[in-house]
Protein backbone atom coordinates (compact mmCIF):
# COMPACT_ATOMS: atom_id res chain seq x y z
CA UNK A 1 0.00 0.00 0.00
CA UNK A 2 3.03 2.37 0.72
CA UNK A 3 4.63 1.67 -2.50
CA UNK A 4 0.64 2.40 -4.24
CA UNK A 5 0.38 5.07 -1.90
CA UNK A 6 3.86 6.76 -3.36
CA UNK A 7 3.46 5.81 -7.18
CA UNK A 8 -0.09 8.41 -6.63
CA UNK A 9 1.61 11.37 -5.19
CA UNK A 10 4.43 11.31 -8.09
CA UNK A 11 1.57 11.01 -10.68
CA UNK A 12 -0.93 13.26 -9.13
CA UNK A 13 1.84 15.92 -9.81
CA UNK A 14 1.81 15.57 -13.21
CA UNK A 15 -0.21 17.65 -15.43
CA UNK A 16 -1.07 14.93 -17.88
CA UNK A 17 -2.59 12.79 -15.31
CA UNK A 18 -5.48 15.20 -15.53
CA UNK A 19 -5.65 15.78 -18.30
CA UNK A 20 -5.76 11.85 -18.95
CA UNK A 21 -8.27 11.67 -15.75
CA UNK A 22 -10.94 14.20 -17.92
CA UNK A 23 -10.59 13.28 -21.51
CA UNK A 24 -11.15 8.83 -19.90
CA UNK A 25 -13.83 10.16 -18.12
CA UNK A 26 -15.43 12.13 -20.93
CA UNK A 27 -15.37 8.95 -23.17
CA UNK A 28 -16.63 6.53 -21.12
CA UNK A 29 -19.57 9.41 -20.04
CA UNK A 30 -20.00 9.82 -23.61
CA UNK A 31 -19.92 5.93 -24.57
CA UNK A 32 -22.46 5.00 -21.41
CA UNK A 33 -24.86 8.13 -22.87
CA UNK A 34 -24.95 6.19 -25.71
CA UNK A 35 -25.66 2.64 -24.84
CA UNK A 36 -29.00 5.11 -23.03
CA UNK A 37 -29.88 5.63 -26.03
CA UNK A 38 -28.88 9.46 -25.77
CA UNK A 39 -31.92 9.54 -23.25
CA UNK A 40 -32.06 13.62 -22.22
CA UNK A 41 -31.05 12.87 -18.81
CA UNK A 42 -27.86 10.43 -19.41
CA UNK A 43 -26.31 13.94 -20.09
CA UNK A 44 -22.32 13.03 -20.70
CA UNK A 45 -21.50 16.25 -19.22
CA UNK A 46 -22.95 15.71 -15.70
CA UNK A 47 -21.72 12.03 -15.64
CA UNK A 48 -18.08 12.60 -16.23
CA UNK A 49 -18.27 16.01 -13.71
CA UNK A 50 -19.15 13.70 -11.25
CA UNK A 51 -16.54 11.17 -11.45
CA UNK A 52 -14.18 13.45 -11.79
CA UNK A 53 -15.20 15.35 -8.48
CA UNK A 54 -15.67 12.16 -7.01
CA UNK A 55 -11.68 11.58 -7.66
CA UNK A 56 -10.49 15.09 -6.83
CA UNK A 57 -12.54 14.46 -3.49
CA UNK A 58 -11.11 11.05 -2.75
CA UNK A 59 -7.95 11.88 -3.16
CA UNK A 60 -7.94 14.91 -1.57
CA UNK A 61 -6.65 17.36 -4.78
CA UNK A 62 -7.37 20.94 -4.76
CA UNK A 63 -8.63 22.44 -8.08
CA UNK A 64 -5.89 24.22 -9.42
CA UNK A 65 -3.90 21.34 -9.47
CA UNK A 66 -6.55 19.50 -11.59
CA UNK A 67 -6.76 22.41 -13.45
CA UNK A 68 -3.11 22.89 -14.09
CA UNK A 69 -3.35 19.67 -15.78
CA UNK A 70 -7.08 19.91 -17.65
CA UNK A 71 -6.34 23.64 -18.91
CA UNK A 72 -5.61 22.05 -22.54
CA UNK A 73 -9.38 20.94 -22.36
CA UNK A 74 -10.27 24.88 -21.57
CA UNK A 75 -7.81 26.00 -24.46
CA UNK A 76 -9.90 23.84 -26.76
CA UNK A 77 -12.89 25.67 -26.17
CA UNK A 78 -12.03 28.63 -28.45
CA UNK A 79 -11.18 26.28 -30.98
CA UNK A 80 -14.35 24.62 -30.78
CA UNK A 81 -16.37 27.31 -31.47
CA UNK A 82 -14.57 28.82 -34.32
CA UNK A 83 -15.75 25.38 -35.62
CA UNK A 84 -19.46 25.67 -35.05
CA UNK A 85 -18.60 27.74 -38.62
CA UNK A 86 -18.58 24.53 -40.73
CA UNK A 87 -22.01 23.83 -40.42
CA UNK A 88 -23.07 27.30 -40.67
CA UNK A 89 -21.66 27.33 -44.36
CA UNK A 90 -23.24 23.93 -44.76
CA UNK A 91 -26.88 25.15 -43.29
CA UNK A 92 -26.68 28.84 -44.81
CA UNK A 93 -29.65 28.80 -47.04
CA UNK A 94 -31.65 27.43 -44.01
CA UNK A 95 -30.10 30.66 -41.99
CA UNK A 96 -30.53 33.47 -44.60
CA UNK A 97 -33.93 32.48 -45.24
CA UNK A 98 -35.09 32.57 -40.82
CA UNK A 99 -32.65 35.15 -40.28
CA UNK A 100 -35.92 37.90 -39.44
CA UNK A 101 -37.54 35.33 -37.04
CA UNK A 102 -34.12 34.14 -35.83
CA UNK A 103 -32.83 37.60 -34.92
CA UNK A 104 -36.65 38.24 -32.84
CA UNK A 105 -36.33 35.08 -31.43
CA UNK A 106 -32.90 36.36 -29.64
CA UNK A 107 -33.81 39.55 -28.55
CA UNK A 108 -36.97 37.73 -27.08
CA UNK A 109 -35.02 34.88 -25.67
CA UNK A 110 -31.93 36.97 -24.63
CA UNK A 111 -33.92 39.62 -22.07
CA UNK A 112 -36.16 37.08 -20.79
CA UNK A 113 -32.88 34.91 -19.49
CA UNK A 114 -31.49 38.12 -18.01
CA UNK A 115 -35.12 39.45 -16.53
CA UNK A 116 -36.29 36.28 -15.27
CA UNK A 117 -33.27 34.95 -13.46
CA UNK A 118 -32.40 38.70 -12.11
CA UNK A 119 -36.01 39.25 -10.60
CA UNK A 120 -36.31 35.47 -9.19
CA UNK A 121 -32.93 36.03 -7.39
CA UNK A 122 -34.14 39.63 -6.77
CA UNK A 123 -37.78 38.59 -4.79
CA UNK A 124 -35.26 36.27 -2.71
CA UNK A 125 -33.56 38.77 -1.21
CA UNK A 126 -30.15 37.75 -2.99
CA UNK A 127 -27.41 40.56 -3.14
CA UNK A 128 -26.11 42.99 -5.45
CA UNK A 129 -23.55 40.65 -6.21
CA UNK A 130 -25.34 37.71 -6.72
CA UNK A 131 -27.88 39.41 -8.99
CA UNK A 132 -25.24 40.51 -11.13
CA UNK A 133 -23.40 37.02 -11.50
CA UNK A 134 -26.65 35.36 -11.83
CA UNK A 135 -27.66 37.49 -15.00
CA UNK A 136 -25.08 36.15 -17.54
CA UNK A 137 -25.67 32.21 -16.96
CA UNK A 138 -27.48 31.79 -20.41
CA UNK A 139 -23.89 33.01 -22.12
CA UNK A 140 -21.17 30.64 -22.75
CA UNK A 141 -18.85 30.35 -19.61
CA UNK A 142 -15.65 32.76 -20.57
CA UNK A 143 -17.98 35.28 -21.94
CA UNK A 144 -20.51 35.20 -18.77
CA UNK A 145 -17.53 35.40 -16.15
CA UNK A 146 -15.90 38.72 -18.16
CA UNK A 147 -19.51 40.61 -17.78
CA UNK A 148 -19.64 39.33 -14.28
CA UNK A 149 -16.14 40.59 -13.53
CA UNK A 150 -16.45 43.92 -15.70
CA UNK A 151 -19.92 44.50 -13.55
CA UNK A 152 -18.98 43.39 -9.97
CA UNK A 153 -20.14 39.76 -9.55
CA UNK A 154 -18.84 36.92 -9.02
CA UNK A 155 -17.17 35.04 -11.70
CA UNK A 156 -16.84 31.93 -10.01
CA UNK A 157 -20.37 32.18 -8.74
CA UNK A 158 -21.07 33.08 -12.58
CA UNK A 159 -19.22 30.00 -13.79
CA UNK A 160 -21.16 27.49 -11.40
CA UNK A 161 -24.02 29.01 -12.59
CA UNK A 162 -23.33 28.56 -15.99
CA UNK A 163 -22.69 24.79 -16.21
CA UNK A 164 -25.86 24.12 -14.17
CA UNK A 165 -28.01 26.22 -16.86
CA UNK A 166 -26.42 24.40 -19.35
CA UNK A 167 -26.99 20.91 -18.05
CA UNK A 168 -30.72 21.72 -17.33
CA UNK A 169 -31.23 22.91 -20.90
CA UNK A 170 -29.50 20.32 -22.19
CA UNK A 171 -31.63 17.50 -20.05
CA UNK A 172 -34.89 19.35 -20.73
CA UNK A 173 -34.91 20.82 -24.27
CA UNK A 174 -36.14 17.43 -25.71
CA UNK A 175 -39.44 16.62 -23.54
CA UNK A 176 -40.08 20.26 -23.20
CA UNK A 177 -40.40 20.49 -26.60
CA UNK A 178 -42.04 17.57 -27.47
CA UNK A 179 -44.89 18.32 -24.73
CA UNK A 180 -44.89 21.74 -26.73
CA UNK A 181 -45.28 19.86 -30.24
CA UNK A 182 -42.29 22.28 -31.99
CA UNK A 183 -40.89 19.83 -34.44
CA UNK A 184 -38.93 22.26 -36.19
CA UNK A 185 -35.77 21.22 -35.66
CA UNK A 186 -33.98 24.89 -36.37
CA UNK A 187 -36.54 26.67 -33.77
CA UNK A 188 -35.59 23.73 -31.02
CA UNK A 189 -31.85 24.58 -31.78
CA UNK A 190 -31.88 28.34 -31.16
CA UNK A 191 -34.04 27.95 -28.26
CA UNK A 192 -31.68 25.81 -26.35
CA UNK A 193 -28.77 27.79 -27.60
CA UNK A 194 -30.05 31.07 -26.66
CA UNK A 195 -31.12 29.12 -23.59
CA UNK A 196 -28.45 27.00 -22.54
CA UNK A 197 -25.52 27.94 -24.75
CA UNK A 198 -22.36 25.22 -25.44
CA UNK A 199 -24.11 22.20 -23.17
CA UNK A 200 -27.08 22.67 -25.26
CA UNK A 201 -25.40 23.09 -28.49
CA UNK A 202 -23.69 19.77 -27.97
CA UNK A 203 -27.04 18.13 -27.10
CA UNK A 204 -28.85 20.13 -30.45
CA UNK A 205 -26.25 18.52 -32.31
CA UNK A 206 -26.53 14.69 -31.18
CA UNK A 207 -30.15 15.15 -32.10
CA UNK A 208 -29.86 17.14 -35.65
CA UNK A 209 -27.07 18.64 -37.53
CA UNK A 210 -29.67 21.13 -38.93
CA UNK A 211 -30.87 21.80 -34.84
CA UNK A 212 -27.29 21.86 -33.98
CA UNK A 213 -25.91 24.58 -36.41
CA UNK A 214 -29.16 26.84 -35.35
CA UNK A 215 -27.99 26.51 -31.79
CA UNK A 216 -24.44 27.49 -32.57
CA UNK A 217 -25.59 30.77 -34.18
CA UNK A 218 -28.05 31.46 -31.09
CA UNK A 219 -24.84 30.77 -28.31
CA UNK A 220 -22.80 33.13 -30.42
CA UNK A 221 -25.21 35.77 -30.89
CA UNK A 222 -26.91 35.82 -27.35
CA UNK A 223 -23.28 36.13 -26.19
CA UNK A 224 -22.77 39.31 -28.29
CA UNK A 225 -26.07 40.40 -27.31
CA UNK A 226 -25.83 40.11 -23.53
CA UNK A 227 -22.87 41.83 -22.98
CA UNK A 228 -24.10 44.64 -25.13
CA UNK A 229 -27.65 44.30 -22.84
CA UNK A 230 -26.09 43.77 -19.39
CA UNK A 231 -24.36 46.99 -18.70
CA UNK A 232 -27.64 48.72 -20.23
CA UNK A 233 -29.45 47.13 -17.40
CA UNK A 234 -27.09 47.48 -14.72
CA UNK A 235 -27.07 51.24 -15.47
CA UNK A 236 -30.31 51.68 -15.58
CA UNK A 237 -31.06 49.97 -12.15
CA UNK A 238 -28.31 51.84 -10.51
Amino acid sequence: MTDVFQIWVYLSATPLLWLTLTLAAYVAADALSAKLKRHPAANPVVFSAAAIIAVLLASGTNFKTYFDGAQFVHFLLGPATVALAVPLYANFAAVRRALLPMLAALLAGALTAVISAVAIAWALDASPETLISIAPKSVTAPIAMGISEELGGLPTLTAVLVVLTGVTGAMTVTPLMNALRIQDFAARGFAVGVASHGIGTARAFQVSELAGTFAGIAMGLNAFLTAILMPLLVSLVR
